[in-house]
């Protein structure tokens, strides 16, 4: 039984793109965002950065794929993606 992929989010506190992406990603059933707090924790921004190549929020992993930011994110799903990425088996 797989609990599918982890869903991984660099974000900050005020932030509707990170509002939206989390929206979507619930409205496709994905129970649990773990959220990091850029600014929060500069260190986790830099590593955001070094990870992605990317300084904006949010960005967004599901299990190892880097996903982009939200427009990315809606993008994917639009294009009929983000379900069998959610759903693929964790490996």
């Amino acid at each position: 039984m797989s609990a599918g992929q982890r869903v991984l989010m660099y974000s900050t506190a005020v932030c509707p793109y990170c509002v939206r992406a989390e929206k979507l990603l619930r409205e496709r059933g994905v129970a649990e965002i773990e959220k990091i707090r850029v600014d929060l924790d500069p260190d986790r921004r830099a590593e955001m950065m070094e990870r992605t190549g990317r300084r904006t929020v949010p960005q967004i992993f599901i299990g190892k794929t880097h996903v982009g930011g939200c427009d990315d994110l809606i993008a994917l799903d639009q294009a009929g993606k983000l379900l069998p990425l959610l759903s693929a088996e964790a490996g």
